[in-house]
């Protein structure tokens, strides 16, 4: 059962996930057509989130949030935004490995008050490049901002073979 899973096997599948959900390329319009998506996808779960693709360069390509969200949940973006950025991984990654090793964000120096250690933002990352941005969502338990994302991004890249994280495996 998926709940029995050791934390290296999720940091495994978080790995993979990162690994496979690669972009060729990435451009305004793919952003908007990726936004959309998850746009749509939130509206039909009856989902209230907030959804932003932003560049490292600091501009916000894509941004919406449905009603209920607020600019709290702006600041969680930023804050997750913020981790992805420095540490080129998800924000669900880094929390994994500090509960793996048992460290805080001051013993890798990042500040709570600017980083966030917990899911909803995971990186855009073209094949031979790098990082270039993130895709950030605020409003579920981080688990699930973490694997909406995911969810999205397999549909959006024809990608199947994706393993998932749920809720379940961070009692």
């Amino acid at each position: 059962m998926e709940q029995d899973k050791t934390i290296e096997e999720l940091m495994d599948i978080l790995r993979m996930q990162e690994e496979l959900l690669q972009f060729t390329h990435f451009t305004n319009a793919d952003a908007w057509e990726l936004g959309n998506l998850l746009v749509a996808e939130a509206k039909r779960l009856n989902l209230s989130v907030a959804i932003s693709i932003r560049l490292n360069n600091g501009y916000i390509v894509f941004q919406y949030g449905f009603d209920g969200t607020n600019f709290h949940n702006e600041q969680w973006m930023r804050r997750k935004e913020n981790t992805v950025r420095i540490m080129e991984t998800s924000s669900l990654y880094l929390y994994t490995k500090l509960k793996a090793s048992g460290k805080t964000m001051d013993d890798i120096f990042l500040d709570e008050k600017e980083y966030a250690c917990c899911g909803g933002g995971f990186p855009i990352r073209i094949e031979e490049a790098g990082v270039i941005g993130t895709i950030l969502v605020s409003g579920l338990n981080h688990v699930a901002d973490h694997d909406f994302i995911i969810k999205a991004l397999m549909k959006y890249l024809h990608a199947d073979e994706v393993p998932r994280i749920r809720e379940g495996n961070y009692n």
